[in-house]
């Protein structure tokens, strides 16, 4: 059988704009607003063609001109088999001139193991090593006005069977904070599944308060209260709390980055994606690193669920990520796929088609782009 060479001869770059609106201080910030992103496509010099989504900020104008100009020239004409010398030669020329956000990666390296996965006829986590075909779900909030808020979502995310809930706290005031937390505790009952995720709002010694308030509710994890590349103040918060404190997501050039948070165990649970952290390469790498430590790689939600279902195919080729995780309400962010990702009793399913297993809704796509580039 003759082996295809999958030469990229054109990639596509749409900016987009959703249809759907977040409504303000729903990301804590000025968040109100259409959703913004890019949508890519590699077609190779035989016709084989492969999508994605990529992240785009506030500004899909200018991610999308930027990216033009700096990453499609590294990428056309070059073999999406070549993924690593790719990886490689994008490092030092990101060092050299380029200086690019970290999502920026993300949607090229994808393309390119899509391609790869389509051309082995091979849906993509087996493609890249199959683990398992189904992951347990838990749903994300966005931040909302008032902890009863926060209450009535989480028992609705168990009354649909999902495996958990996290709760991103309003960051404002830690005594509303914790009210949240305790609220959505006794609305769920001892058993079920709870993380809280404050977003970098804390310093250390309310850091501490706030997980050693948490441990006494039995929460599984707690995510970021500190800015990631606080070391210090993350590492002292790692020591003296029982709960796995969670981080790394926004870190930039993953895994080298990470490796010394892993090493010195400034956290005990490490985030990666494939929007944030270099595309499936990055991803895969980060998780490799981190179970040869012993260590969790979660795998964050990338927002939007034409991202979030190569997140699906990434966690199905590894062991060491618990859950799937997407935010709710789920609405604004199912957009863009012909059908929804597989998922049945709070359970995803890997989709068992070639590729990502799901194919885009073109004429929707159509409906959002904004400009090609």
């Amino acid at each position: 059988m003759e082996c295809s060479n999958l030469e990229i001869r054109d990639i596509e770059i749409r900016a987009c704009c959703s249809e759907a609106r977040l409504t303000e201080g729903s990301l804590r910030s000025d968040s109100s607003g259409a959703l913004n992103f890019l949508f890519l496509t590699a077609t190779t010099s035989e016709g084989l063609q492969a999508s994605c989504f990529g992240f785009a900020g506030k500004n899909a104008l200018a991610a999308g001109e930027m990216i033009s100009t700096s990453l499609k020239p590294i990428f056309i004409g070059r073999s999406a088999l070549d993924r690593e010398k790719a990886w490689h030669q994008f490092r030092t020329a990101d060092r050299w001139w380029h200086h690019l956000p970290f999502w920026a990666y993300g949607p090229f390296d994808s393309l390119c193991c899509i391609l790869s996965a389509l051309a082995a006829n091979q849906p993509l986590y087996r493609y890249l090593g199959g683990y398992r075909d189904t992951v347990p779900v838990y749903l994300s909030s966005l931040v909302h006005d008032s902890p009863q808020q926060f209450a009535e979502e989480a028992l609705a995310t168990q009354n649909q069977v999902f495996f958990g809930y996290k709760l991103h706290p309003k960051g404002e005031d830690l005594r509303q904070d914790r009210e949240a937390d305790a609220l959505v505790r006794e609305a769920t009952g001892p058993d079920f599944i709870l993380m809280s995720d404050p977003v970098a709002s804390m310093n250390l010694e309310e850091a501490i308060r706030f997980g050693r308030f948490l441990e006494k509710l039995d929460y599984h994890w707690l995510e970021e209260p500190l800015w990631h590349e606080d070391f210090h103040c993350l590492r002292e918060l790692t020591r003296v709390l029982e709960i796995p404190v969670v981080g790394c997501e926004v870190l930039n050039k993953h895994p080298y980055s990470v490796a010394e948070c892993i090493s010195r165990r400034v956290v005990d649970r490490v985030r990666a994606d494939i929007s944030w952290t270099g595309g499936v390469t990055g991803t895969m790498k980060t998780a490799g690193l981190t179970e040869a430590f012993g260590v969790n790689c979660e795998v964050h939600t990338s927002i939007f669920h034409g991202l979030d279902l190569v997140n699906l195919h990434c966690i199905g080729a590894m062991r060491n990520c618990e859950f799937f995780e997407l935010l709710t309400p789920v609405e604004p962010f199912c957009f863009g796929l012909t059908e929804e990702i597989p998922i049945k009793d709070g359970r995803a399913y890997l989709p068992q088609g070639p590729g990502l297993g799901i194919s885009f809704d073109l004429n929707q796509i159509d409906n959002m782009t904004i400009k090609v580039f």
